[in-house]
């Protein structure tokens, strides 16, 4: 019998995190912070410190990149071009980006994606065929996995971050592409989002002396970050020339919308005539394109190497306050540091609400399905914007609730926060 598609959606618990959409909307999900972006906001009605944004580099309200924004908008406007960049979406500023992202990365060419998850889970469709096998760590992020379930072929993982793991299922991709005449396309990030943890490039990358594949990287989170001038998590391990294909993300570090590839000029060329989603999509309006180049140009310049230096001062500080207190912070290398909370979903609630009222910090509690199953974290995002007072107030408060915790304070049932 036919079913109503509405009706079905009706009457569904909502999925995964929607089925908590009655008690989280409005303060754990979709909040409002209101105000300059920075350390210091607006929730709920009164000022929070705010570790959720990934504004790495400070750059989101920096004078002169509100400047040259509010210039470009004033100049070209929002729809400038219009089309896609094959069609009618071109133009000369375009190309200047994607020329010094190449020249920044240390590869041939660049293309630009209109929005850094399309362009990633296109770039990966576009690269490789039925006859090609995929392998890729366990924890890659979600626009990695779709585009991974576009393909048609073979693809394996290996465990996160596991070496013997990745060299066994090398080996048998390897056996399986020469039975199909293919080839390999390995897939890992830089840094993780969640867990601060570094991708095993160099690791990975030495694979290379005994098997035939291709590595692609989303450097998310290392792009302006990572490495002494912030070329990313390839620098950082001095594997630049190892990675094919390097993607990286104008979400984070340069805090704005949009994304790139980097890899050899016909690669580059080839995926400009068959990424779907760039193809059929229009072009980075003018005011963002210019508004990356003076982005760029700071993350290249002394200014830029002083606010990574200070990045990581706060990072570090906090961090090692974090281990200090006797909190699990996992493997985190990278800036994202997961707070981990052992205890149930319940007394975690409570906590981010006491956190948020109470000590006036802001920051996401995330749990499955956004992270494995089991895991249940605080996400504290650090970024050059924020002060060392900031972190000791940070860590002052996470010392008093250690102390509730082992008391039962947070025991209570979960309140209904939606407003």
């Amino acid at each position: 019998m036919q079913k109503d598609i509405f009706e079905r959606i009706k009457q569904s618990t909502g999925g995964p995190i929607g089925q908590y959409r009655d008690k989280a909307e409005g303060y754990f999900t979709f909040p409002k912070l209101e105000g300059e972006l920075g350390p210091h906001m607006r929730f709920n009605g009164k000022e929070v410190l705010c570790w959720s944004l990934n504004n790495y580099l400070g750059l989101a309200n920096h004078p002169e990149v509100r400047k040259t924004d509010a210039e470009a908008a004033a100049r070209w406007g929002m729809a400038y071009p219009m089309g896609s960049r094959m069609m009618t979406g071109q133009t000369a500023l375009h190309e200047k980006l994607e020329r010094e992202l190449a020249d920044f990365e240390g590869k041939e060419a660049a293309f630009e994606f209109n929005f850094g998850y399309q362009g990633i889970f296109s770039t990966i469709d576009s690269l490789v065929n039925r006859h090609d096998v995929i392998v890729y760590d366990a924890e890659a992020h979600a626009c990695l996995l779709d585009g991974i379930r576009l393909h048609l072929g073979h693809k394996y993982k290996f465990r996160h971050n596991n070496i013997e793991d990745c060299d066994r299922v090398l080996a048998h991709a390897t056996e399986v592409a020469d039975q199909n005449g293919g080839g390999v396309l390995l897939i890992t990030e830089g840094v993780f989002g969640m867990t601060g943890a570094l991708g095993i490039l160099d690791q990975i990358a030495a694979l290379k002396k005994k098997y035939k594949f291709r590595i692609l990287i989303d450097d998310a989170h290392g792009f302006g970050v990572m490495g002494p001038n912030g070329r990313g998590t390839s620098e950082h391990f001095g594997v630049m020339d190892d990675i094919d294909i390097y993607i990286g993300a104008y979400a984070k570090s340069m805090a704005t919308i949009g994304g790139f590839v980097a890899t050899e000029k016909a690669i580059i060329d080839y995926l400009k005539y068959n990424m779907r989603s760039q193809m059929y999509a229009k072009s980075l309006p003018m005011p963002i394109v210019e508004g990356c180049l003076k982005r760029l140009e700071i993350i290249r310049s002394p200014e830029g190497d002083a606010r990574r230096a200070h990045l990581w001062e706060v990072t570090r500080r906090l961090q090692k306050g974090f281990r200090d207190l006797g909190y699990e912070i996992g493997p985190a290398e990278a800036c994202v540091t997961p707070v981990h909370l052992k205890c149930g979903v319940n007394q975690a609630t409570n906590i981010a609400v006491d956190l948020r009222e109470n000590y006036n910090i802001f920051c996401s509690i995330v749990t499955y399905p956004v992270i494995p199953p089991g895991m249940l974290i605080f996400r504290v995002i650090p970024t050059a914007a924020h002060s060392i007072e900031d972190v000791d107030r940070t860590l002052d408060a996470f010392r008093d609730i250690k102390e509730r915790l082992a008391k039962g304070d947070y025991d209570h049932e979960i309140p209904n926060m939606a407003l």
